[in-house]
């Protein structure tokens, strides 16, 4: 964490003199550009951050974020069901073959692995 740190603060106090050279003729400019840089800055280590404690565990905001996700994917099914170009029933059936041939196949592939041998049913 400590190098990361070092390596980040190393790049912004590059690009902070390399653009410090351009002051004199940015004028008025550059204030608007430097503290844009800074909010940047500032929200991609906030992001990092959050992605850091997702992948460590530490992320309290899974909640929401499978919510938001739930609700997303439901405006999406309702919305290409609203948009399909066959009717309602011939939608449903539709959907309603497809799920069932995916409950079979996940069905089949449980089973297959019940018959192999070295599965983790010990002994039968």
């Amino acid at each position: 964490m400590k190098k990361e740190k070092m390596l980040w603060n190393l790049l912004l106090g590059t690009g902070v003199y390399l653009l410090d050279s351009l002051r004199e003729r940015a004028g008025d400019s550059f204030e608007n550009i430097s503290g844009r840089a800074r909010d940047t800055y500032d929200e991609a280590t906030r992001r990092t951050g959050r992605a850091a404690e997702a992948l460590r565990g530490e992320d309290t905001h899974y909640l929401s974020t499978t919510a938001a996700l739930l609700i997303g994917v439901g405006v999406g099914v309702g919305v290409g069901l609203l948009l399909a170009p066959a009717s309602g029933e011939e939608t449903r059936g539709t959907l309603t073959n497809k799920v069932q041939e995916f409950g079979d196949r996940v069905r089949d592939k449980f089973n297959d692995q019940k018959r192999e041998p070295g599965s983790a049913s010990y002994g039968t």
